[in-house]
């Protein structure tokens, strides 16, 4: 038998008496009401909820643990127990949210639905057009939530938020008060709202909740840094998770799916500063991670597949370190950069439907050890007077007709010890200004090594051409 550690024992201790003095009331058996039983509890009582239907708004007291009754036997959405026992706002407009959490409380097994009015038809108009035209303003507002957690630390487990007037789950911060909440294994969908949202400074655990058709993001951060892993977020009218407006949270092990926009979209300014790690984002409408409006994330070790647009899309003066991520057979780029300044290393991108990696509109990355295998059109891609550093990667495409590596309208790029193998037309295009050292090219009996159009601008040294029927096509003259 193993010994009992001294600060076991020690916890046991100041732990008995609670546990002593903690007691059980049964709704309706005690009291009709469950806000009846909330009041008559004492912290640390049970207070065991049978099923049914209860037309009310509640508000929990410290320390209070208020269940459903019944076995953790799993139904169609979630337990048995949570779908069978219901608090039903009835669909009325009120400023009041449908649970109100307290210090130390737990909610554990519950449908909470109609706190206020769910709009089919506003919902149904928004999810036709992407959320393109939906009002920022609203976005990480608190509202009356179907659960609000404010300002507390506390629990949220097992239970099914929907048709909610606004946000299924709220969490914000609050002055002078740490705000951790548990969120653990809840089911949200079908809110005029985000399916859960962080807000304020909360540094909530949102983890093994599913979030799907929300009006915004399934999982929604602003201003916050929330721990978000092991999520599954999908068919949203916005993003599966989305990050704005200072929030640096880390979300990983998410899965985010057939959302309208992206699987995790990030935005609005410099202080957005997610980690952001071995998420699953495939089959999105947009990226399946799209960073923009000078956000700054970290995006390591994600798996960026079969997404409408780019694997991963960096945009409007983002600055994002794009590491160890795998993008493929996505409809536009692997990695895609317009007017932003990426870092993009050790990722593998391959049977994209464009480039590998695609940099426009006046972009600047540094591109390093990446492998851009098999994408349909260029491995790299460089436009619109974009400046690049290509640095020891393997860039890879067998047969078609475009080039390995475009550098195109006037584009700068400095290339050094890449390995570049292929056919097409040349294995490096340049219409813009290139400085090449220590490169092999291994073409496939067609093209040229080099190709330099009129008004470019190269310099080579010590590059090692094989394969093309010319090694350098020099139409500089």
């Amino acid at each position: 038998m193993k010994k009992i550690s001294s600060t076991f024992f020690c916890f046991l201790l100041l732990a008995l008496p609670s546990l002593l003095q903690a007691g059980e009331i049964e709704v309706p058996a005690d009291y009709k009401s469950i806000q009846k039983a909330i009041d008559a509890a004492k912290a640390h009582d049970v207070i065991v909820v049978s099923h049914g239907v209860y037309h009310e708004r509640i508000r929990l007291k410290p320390h209070v643990h208020l269940r459903s009754k019944g076995s953790d036997d799993l139904g169609g959405k979630g337990f048995k127990r949570a779908e069978a026992t219901i608090l039903d706002g009835g669909g009325k407009v009120e400023d009041v949210a449908g649970v109100i959490m307290a210090e130390g409380s737990i909610l554990d097994g519950f449908t909470i639905t109609a706190m206020g009015v769910f709009d089919e038809a506003l919902w149904q108009k928004h999810w036709d057009e992407k959320g393109m035209h939906q009002s920022h303003d609203d976005i990480g507002h608190f509202g009356a939530p179907g659960i609000s957690v404010s300002g507390v630390n506390c629990t949220v487990v097992h239970n099914i938020v929907h048709h909610n007037g606004h946000t299924g789950i709220a969490i914000q911060g609050e002055d002078a008060k740490e705000c951790s909440p548990r969120i653990f294994n809840n089911v949200s969908y079908r809110n005029m709202g985000g399916g859960i949202g962080s807000m304020k400074g909360s540094t909530a655990i949102i983890s093994g909740n599913t979030c799907f058709e929300n009006f915004y993001a399934g999982i929604g951060h602003n201003n916050a840094s929330p721990l978000v892993t092991e999520n599954d977020c999908f068919n949203n009218v916005r993003a599966g998770i989305g990050i704005s407006n200072g929030a640096s949270p880390i979300v990983r092990k998410n899965r985010c799916h057939g959302n309208r926009r992206a699987g995790i979209g990030i935005r609005t300014g410099a202080g957005t500063r997610p980690v952001v790690e071995e998420n699953d984002c495939y089959e999105n409408e947009m990226a399946g991670i799209g960073c923009t409006e000078k956000s700054a994330p970290v995006l390591r070790g994600n798996r960026c597949d079969r997404n409408k647009l780019a694997g991963i899309g960096c945009s409007d003066h983002a600055t994002p370190v794009v590491e160890g991520n795998h993008c493929s057979e996505n409809g536009a780029a692997g990695i895609g950069s317009e007017s932003a300044s990426p870092t993009i290393v050790r990722n593998r991108l391959e049977a994209n439907k464009t480039a590998g990696i695609g940099i426009s509109q006046q972009s600047k990355a540094y591109i390093a050890d990446n492998k851009c295998l098999e994408n349909k059109l260029v491995a790299i891609g460089v436009r619109d007077g974009s400046e690049v550093v290509i640095k020891e990667n393997v860039l890879v495409r067998t047969g078609g007709m475009p080039p390995i590596v475009a550098i195109l309208d006037g584009s700068q790029a400095i290339a050094i010890d890449n390995q570049i193998k292929g056919g097409g037309v040349a294995g490096v295009l340049l219409q813009g200004n290139l400085i090449a050292a220590r490169n092999r090219l291994e073409g496939q009996n067609g093209g040229s090594g080099i190709s330099i159009g009129k008004g470019s601008h190269a310099t080579l040294k010590n590059n090692d051409i094989s394969g093309y029927r010319n090694a350098i096509n020099d139409q500089r003259e």
